[in-house]
Order: C-alpha cells, then sequence, then structure tokens
C-alpha cells in the first residue's frame, strides 16, 4: 500500500506542474500564437478546396472549358490542390520553429521552478 503512495505522489506533482504551465502567460501566448497561423490556414485551405465543387456545380462550361489539349480548368484546379496542401504544410513547418522555440522557453522556465522548489527544500 506505501507503494501506491509513493508512485501517486509523482503523478500528482506532475499534474501540478502542468496545471501551472496551463495557467502561465507564455503557454496561453503559444496557443494564440499556433491559432494566429492554424485558423487562417484552415479556413484558406478548405475555401479552396470546396471552391472546386463550387465552380463544378454553378459553373460547369468554366470547370469543362479545355487548356492544353484534354486537360479542363477543373482537372488543374483539382491538381492545385496538391500544390496548395503541400504549400501549407511548409509554411506550416516553418512557423513550426517558433513555436517550438516558444515551447523550449516553457520547458526552461519548468526546470528552472522545480530547482528552485529543491534548492528550497
Amino acid at each position: 500500500m506505501s507503494n501506491t503512495a509513493e508512485n501517486s505522489s509523482p503523478q500528482l506533482s506532475d499534474q501540478k506542474q502542468w496545471d501551472r504551465i496551463a495557467d502561465s502567460e507564455q503557454f496561453k501566448d503559444l496557443l494564440q500564437i499556433k491559432k494566429m497561423f492554424i485558423i487562417p490556414a484552415l479556413v484558406c485551405f478548405f475555401v479552396y478546396y470546396f471552391a472546386l465543387a463550387v465552380v463544378v456545380g454553378y459553373a460547369p462550361k468554366l470547370a469543362s472549358t479545355r487548356v492544353i489539349g484534354t486537360v479542363t480548368v477543373a482537372y488543374l484546379f483539382a491538381l492545385s490542390q496538391f500544390l496548395v496542401g503541400w504549400t501549407i504544410a511548409g509554411l506550416y513547418l516553418l512557423a513550426s520553429t517558433r513555436f517550438d522555440a516558444l515551447t523550449r522557453d516553457i520547458l526552461a522556465s519548468v526546470v528552472a521552478h522545480k530547482d528552485e522548489q529543491q534548492g528550497d527544500n
């Protein structure tokens, strides 16, 4: 039974650390910065993705217009969605370096706080 009490103690401590991180301004800033990228990127992709269905549904003559040989506007539009998806993924990769730096700062402050607490004991 004492083993169970000893095992639950670190979990309780970890939960306190997670709560402290979640309440910190640094973490809230990180979430806000991520939202500033993710939400517009998501909206942009969905609008672009569903635009193909709108063009095909409401402007079938435009969608079936041949561009090169038998390749139509709709076909090029559908292929361009791969390009847009990869572009958004690449932009996220670039933005994630900033997210990672902020995450490292948060973790460093947690370690520093933990070291301070151990030093006080």
